[in-house]
C-alpha cells in the first residue's frame, strides 16, 4: 500500500508524524535495495515466534513449526516486492522512496510525495498489486510443470502443495489490495480515476467514504465470524479518516503565504545558554522546540524538546545549549505557500521550521499551529 483544489474544512488529521517514528523507533535496517533502506518491525519477530510456539503448542514438531513459519517469511517477502513495485512506478515519475518497512500487517512504502498528475497515481497503486499477479503467474507455471513432471501427483493434490498455497496467497494479497477503499492500492486507483473528472478533495472524499463504509462491514462480519476482521476494519478505518483529512488539509493551505500562519511570538537561545534556561522557558509557555541564534540574530541550531529531554536525564542541568542542539535543520522563507512549508516539514520528520525574511529569523511554523490556522480560517468562513 502506498501513502481540483476546493478548500474543504475537515478536523486535523491524526499525528502521522508520531506513528512513524514509533514506526522508525522499533525498526532494524536490514538490506539497501536501488537506494531504497529496507527496515523489519521489531513486532515482524513477535509474530514468527508466535506462531512458532503456536504449531509447537498443537503438537506439530519442530520441523513442521519451521517451516510453517518459513512459509510465513517467504509471504512476507513479496510484500517487499511488492512495496518496491510501487518504489520503482514512483522512481519512474521522479518521486523517491524514503524506505520500506516490514510490518505484521504488511508492508510500507513511504513515498516522498504523491503523484500530481492522476494518471502515475493510478500505475503507482496498479503496481504493487501487478507484483503479486506476476508471482502468481510464474508460480503457477511451476506449480504445472512440478505435476506434470509426477506421474502419481494430480493438478489438483499438486495445488495443495507449499507452493500451491503461495500462489493463492499472492493472489489474495492482490485482490485484496485492490478493493476500492482507502488505504487499500484500489482506493488509491479508485480516487486517480475519479479525480480525472472531479476535484481532487471530492474523488478523495467519495474514495474515503467507500472505505469506511467497507470497514463498517469488515466490522460486523468480525463480530460473528473472524475477529481478525475488526483488526482490518479498524485499518481500513483510520487509514480512510486520515487520507481524506490530510488532503482537506493541504487543499484548505494552498495558495497561503507561510507569512500569514506563521508563529511570530517566539523565543530564542543562544548556544551558550544553560540547559537549565530552555527547560525553564518549556515549563512556563507552550513553546517546545527552540531556533537557536548566533550573536547577529543568525538561526544556527535547532533545540527540540526531545533532544532537552534525553539531555537532562543523561546530564542533568549542567550541560549548553550548543551541545545538545542539532545543526541540520530546514528552513521556510516568509513568501512560500504553506502547503510546500507542510510538505517540507512532513518529509524531514522536523518538529518546526524557522521562517526567514532576507535571512532573518521572523517566525516560526509547525504542524500544529498549521492546524490551528486552518481551524480558524474554516469557522470565520462558516460564520
Amino acid at each position: 500500500m502506498v501513502r481540483g483544489r476546493r478548500p474543504v474544512v475537515t478536523p486535523w488529521p491524526p499525528d502521522l508524524g508520531s506513528v512513524e517514528n514509533v514506526i522508525v523507533k522499533w525498526s532494524w535496517k536490514i538490506a539497501t535495495v536501488s537506494g531504497i533502506p529496507v527496515y523489519l518491525h521489531a513486532t515482524f519477530l513477535v509474530l514468527i515466534a508466535f506462531l512458532l510456539v503456536a504449531d509447537l503448542a498443537r503438537g506439530e514438531g519442530l520441523r513442521a513449526a519451521l517451516g510453517g513459519a518459513l512459509f510465513v517469511v517467504s509471504i512476507f517477502a513479496t510484500v517487499v516486492l511488492h512495496e518496491f513495485g510501487h518504489a520503482f512506478a514512483a522512481r519512474y515519475y521522479g518521486i523517491r522512496t524514503k524506505d520500506i518497512t516490514l510490518l505484521p500487517i504488511g508492508g510500507i512504502a513511504r513515498l516522498e510525495r504523491l503523484p500530481d498528475v492522476p494518471r502515475q497515481e493510478l500505475w503507482v497503486a496498479l503496481a504493487g498489486p501487478a507484483v503479486n499477479i506476476v508471482i502468481a503467474v510464474v508460480g503457477w507455471v511451476a506449480v504445472v510443470l512440478f505435476a506434470l513432471g509426477n506421474p502419481n501427483l494430480d493438478l489438483r493434490s499438486a495445488t495443495d502443495t507449499p507452493l500451491g498455497r503461495f500462489v493463492a496467497v499472492n493472489v489474495w494479497l492482490a485482490v485484496f489490495n485492490m478493493i476500492p477503499a482507502f488505504p487499500m492500492d484500489g482506493g488509491r486507483a479508485l480516487r486517480a480515476l475519479l479525480a480525472e473528472r472531479l476535484e481532487y478533495v471530492r474523488a478523495t472524499e467519495i474514495a474515503a467514504n467507500l472505505g469506511q463504509g467497507l470497514a463498517l462491514v469488515f466490522g460486523f462480519l468480525g463480530l460473528f465470524s473472524n475477529p481478525f476482521l475488526i483488526f482490518i476494519a479498524l485499518f481500513v478505518w483510520m487509514g480512510a479518516s486520515g487520507e481524506s483529512a490530510a488532503v482537506s488539509v493541504r487543499s484548505a493551505i494552498a495558495g497561503i503565504p507561510v507569512s500569514r500562519a506563521m508563529i511570530t511570538d517566539f523565543r530564542t537561545l543562544y548556544e551558550v545558554e544553560p540547559l537549565q534556561r530552555a527547560a525553564e522557558l518549556v515549563i512556563a509557555g507552550s513553546q517546545q522546540d527552540f531556533p537557536v541564534v548566533d550573536g547577529e540574530g543568525r538561526v544556527v541550531g535547532i533545540l527540540t524538546r526531545d533532544a532537552l529531554v534525553r539531555a537532562l536525564s543523561e546530564h542533568g542541568l549542567s550541560g549548553f545549549v550548543g551541545d545538545v542542539m542539532t545543526r541540520t535543520f530546514q528552513t521556510a522563507d516568509a513568501r512560500d505557500l504553506l502547503d510546500q512549508a507542510f510538505t517540507r516539514l512532513q518529509e524531514c520528520a522536523c518538529p518546526v521550521l524557522p521562517v526567514l525574511d532576507g535571512g532573518r529569523l521572523v517566525g516560526l511554523v509547525t504542524a500544529d499551529n498549521i492546524g490551528e490556522y486552518v481551524m480558524i480560517r474554516g469557522a470565520l468562513r462558516r460564520a
